[in-house]
Order: C-alpha cells, then sequence, then structure tokens
C-alpha cells in the first residue's frame, strides 16, 4: 500500500504539472487582499500631496510679506504717484485736478525745497561721516579680548532701542540757551552762550549730534560682526612681517570691510534724507517749520508741511516721488562703486 502510494504521488504531480498546458490557468499564489489596494491607493495620494507641497509651500511661506507689501507699500508708491500729477487737497481726497508734470516744476523754482534739500544734505553729512568713524573706532575696540566685553556691546545698542522722542527731547534739554548743559561746559571754558535752536549751522549740528548718538552703536556692531568673519591667519602674518596694530587695520581690516563700509553709507544716507523725527521735536512746538527761518528744514519736513499742514497733497506727493528718485540714484551710484571695487580687487 505505501509503496503503491508513493509511486503514485509523482504521477499526481506531474499531471498538476502539465495542466496549465491544457490551457486551465492555475494561481501562482494567494489573491491579493482588497486592503492592500486601498493602502496603495493612500500612498499614491499621499506621494502626490508632499510634491504638491513641496512646490508650492515656499509661496505660500512668502506671500504673508508679499500681500502685506502690496497693500501698505506698493498701492501707497502707485497711489502717491498718481496723486502727484493732480492737484488735490487733503481734505478733498478725491477731488483730482490733472495738471501733468505742474507739481514737479514748481519744485524746481520752490526756495523752500531747495532749502530743505541742502539742510538734508548738510545734516547728513554732519551725522554719517562723525557716525561711521566713531562706529569704525569702537568696532576696533571690541573686536580684541575685553572684560566684560558683552556690557560694552550692550550699552553700545542701548542708544538705538531709545525712543526718538525721548532721545530728542534730552537733547533740546541739553542744547537749551540758558540752562542747558552743553552751553554751562562752554561758560566754564569762558565761551558765551550759543542760541543752538536759532542759528543755521549750529542747529543742524545740534540734530545731527542726535542721530551720532542713536545710530553710532548699531553700526559699531555691524563692523565688528564683519571683523569677526576676518580669518586670523591675516592678522598672524601681517605680525609676522612687523606690521603694527595701526598698520593691521590699515591693510587688513580696512580692505576687509569695504563691502560693509559701503553698505553702512548707503543705509545712512537713506536715513538722513529720510530724516523726520529728530528736527521736527527738536523744533518744540513749532510745528515742520523748522524753525523760525527754515534753519533746519529738512525734506521730510518739508513734505509734512506741505501735505499735512498746507494740506496740498499732490505738492506733497511730488516732494515725497522727488526723494525717491533720489534715493534711486544713491543706489545706482553704490552699485557703481561696488562694481568698480570689485573690478579694482579683480586686477589685484
Amino acid at each position: 500500500m505505501a509503496s503503491e502510494f508513493s509511486a503514485a504521488a509523482p504521477s499526481s504531480v506531474e499531471e498538476g504539472a502539465a495542466a496549465p498546458a491544457s490551457g486551465v490557468a492555475v494561481a501562482s499564489g494567494p489573491p491579493q487582499a482588497p486592503g492592500r489596494e486601498a493602502a496603495d491607493r493612500r500612498r499614491e495620494r499621499r506621494s502626490r500631496w508632499y510634491r504638491r507641497d513641496v512646490k508650492w509651500s515656499p509661496y505660500a511661506f512668502i506671500a504673508p510679506f508679499f500681500l502685506f507689501f502690496a497693500a501698505f507699500g506698493l498701492f501707497p508708491l502707485l497711489y502717491t504717484g498718481w496723486a502727484s500729477l493732480h492737484r488735490v487737497e487733503l481734505t478733498a481726497p478725491n477731488d483730482m485736478e490733472w495738471i501733468g508734470l505742474r507739481n514737479y516744476t514748481r519744485l524746481l523754482d520752490d526756495e523752500f525745497f531747495w532749502n530743505a534739500l541742502q539742510n538734508t544734505f548738510t545734516i547728513g553729512i554732519l551725522s554719517t561721516v562723525p557716525q561711521l568713524l566713531m562706529a569704525l573706532g569702537i568696532a576696533h575696540l571690541l573686536n580684541y579680548r575685553l572684560r566684560g566685553s558683552m556690557f560694552f556691546r550692550v550699552a553700545a545698542l542701548t542708544p538705538y532701542a531709545t525712543s526718538v522722542a525721548a532721545a530728542t527731547l534730552v537733547f533740546v534739554m541739553l542744547f537749551g540757551r540758558d540752562y542747558g548743559m552743553i552751553n554751562w561746559f562752554l561758560s566754564l571754558a569762558g565761551f558765551e552762550h550759543i542760541d543752538w535752536q536759532n542759528g543755521s549751522f549750529t542747529s543742524q549740528l545740534a540734530v545731527s549730534s542726535i542721530v551720532v548718538w542713536r545710530w553710532t552703536g548699531y553700526n559699531a556692531l555691524i563692523y565688528l560682526a564683519a571683523m569677526q568673519s576676518i580669518p586670523s591667519d591675516l592678522y598672524e602674518s601681517a605680525a609676522l612681517d612687523g606690521a603694527s596694530r595701526w598698520q593691521q587695520f590699515l591693510h587688513v581690516t580696512l580692505p576687509s570691510l569695504r563691502p560693509t563700509i559701503l553698505f553702512t553709507v548707503v543705509v545712512s544716507t537713506i536715513g538722513a534724507i529720510q530724516l523726520f523725527g529728530e528736527p521736527l521735536l527738536f523744533n518744540g512746538g513749532g510745528g515742520a517749520t523748522g524753525g523760525s527761518e527754515h534753519q533746519f528744514q529738512t525734506l521730510g519736513l518739508y513734505l509734512y508741511e506741505q501735505g499735512w499742514t498746507n494740506l496740498h497733497l499732490g505738492r506733497a506727493s511730488a516732494i515725497a516721488w522727488a526723494m525717491f528718485l533720489l534715493l534711486i540714484v544713491i543706489g545706482l551710484v553704490s552699485l557703481a562703486v561696488t562694481r568698480w571695487l570689485r573690478r579694482g580687487e579683480g586686477k589685484a
């Protein structure tokens, strides 16, 4: 019996193996479960969502900036440009009368506009040059190992964090004609009291000192960050060649800081053109006139006076666009200087 069963077993296997040849399909494995097909569909769906997320998420992340810029930056800019081509008053902003470029041509013959432009240029020079020189010196001192260096860095940034109104009011008291501390120190040295607010150059110097006090520490930290990125090997090589610290500063530090210095010059110049809070508050209750004889009235103050005091919205818009075009010129000049510096470094 056992021999007969064992002999018959191979024949059944052979018959089963030969069965597909007769045209009958035989399953090679167990049937696929329905849950596996659903899992494959879910996996494909997740893959599709992942590809969409990778493609569109960056645009979603930056969309809020562009939405806010369009609402509070681009639209006011375009509307101001449109209003500058009309005669329009702030009391009736919807009543516009087309006058073309007349608001711009009037600026060419406006002595107050040129006075404001000259004052802006003078205050910009008086504030930018000392500010950046002092910031460079402070950054150079902080770049070396000092005890309590973190304290000095925080102290340098404190004026920047101070309110413009608070800082200006303090400087108004310091530059007071009768009881100011500046005149008190000058009287100790034998000088007479100076009427800082009513003088032309003295008032511009006082306003510039506020700007210098507020922004020197901020620029010093920018220079300090740039100095710390300079490779120490350059200083070691210069020291081996016998260069003193002053020579290292001139021949190693300054050439490495050229892009940073250019950046701070451009930013400080833009800030000087837009100067508004310091001269407005320095005038006390005199409004946006910039002194009794407009001796420290900047472009920002003149724009405010035309738009919100005289209610000439079209004329104020033309002043705003003149300032905008001036900033574009400054940007183009900085771009040309940058390319010239890079070309010089390439030749070197």
